[in-house]
């Protein structure tokens, strides 16, 4: 495979799951870590992903004050009008991190009273903007890489409150693995936000549907209902129906 057709292959995966890591990489195109760690150096040398210990982060998954890369943007677009539907006056809304979270925030009416949770920074300050909203950030350790909390203490924190909605942004979604993600710090903190939700909803796009990370969230069946920009009936989301999925 060309070097062309290898970074073009990473920049592939780090679009949909925001997060390489270089051993992954280097078993998929069957090169060396050397050879992967070299292209993850190039392509941050031209600003499209950063370079981190062990892999890369996608622009849009490392938050700044300037940024404004999303990708798939119109798909996350649809997905926040879908779930904002679900929020209504007076809940506990417990909220992760991610792009699609964001556009979730920002689709929210102005007028919406309802109490939000977040162990994601950018998620708190997009909420910040939004004029009825109580705002409680659920803060310990913070993870560089994910710019949210971590730990023993939220974990107990989460434990001890019961949401009505648990919004997940999603890495990968698989109808027989279920949620998997990279992090392990991160798998232990939305495991403890699933437990201590009544409903829980995962947020995708269509491109993250049918792949899978190297380390469970949860099985499928501790999902209530998937959310895509797809249409419910599309065939690609059949085997979540068939789990018992809500699909929206």
């Amino acid at each position: 495979m060309l070097k062309k057709e290898r970074q073009a292959f990473i920049m592939h995966e780090i679009d949909i799951h925001n997060k390489v890591l270089s051993s992954d990489l280097s078993l998929q195109l069957n090169v060396s870590e050397d050879t992967i760690r070299r292209d993850l150096q190039e392509l941050d040398d031209t600003g499209i992903l950063t370079k981190v210990h062990g892999g890369a982060l996608s622009k849009s998954f490392h938050f700044t004050l300037k940024n404004n890369i999303v990708y798939s943007q119109s798909e996350k677009k649809s997905i926040a009008l879908k779930a904002k539907a679900l929020i209504s006056d007076g809940m506990f809304i417990l909220l992760s991190g991610g792009t699609t979270i964001i556009e979730l925030i920002k689709s929210l009416s102005p007028d919406l009273r309802a109490t939000f949770f977040t162990v994601s920074i950018p998620s708190a300050l997009e909420l910040l903007d939004h004029p009825n909203a109580e705002v409680i950030f659920i803060g310990n350790k913070l993870l560089k890489n994910s710019q949210m909390s971590v730990g023993a203490e939220v974990v107990q924190r989460l434990s001890e409150i019961k949401f009505d909605l648990c919004f997940l942004g999603t890495n990968s979604i698989d109808a027989e693995q279920g949620l998997t993600d990279l992090d392990l710090e991160v798998i232990e903190v939305k495991r403890a936000m699933i437990a201590s939700s009544a409903k829980v909803i995962s947020l995708s796009i269509s491109k993250k549907l049918n792949t899978v990370q190297r380390m469970k969230v949860c099985n499928i069946e501790e999902v209530d209902i998937l959310i895509t920009e797809l249409d419910p009936q599309d065939h690609l989301l059949q085997p979540f129906l068939a789990k018992g999925l809500t699909i929206i």
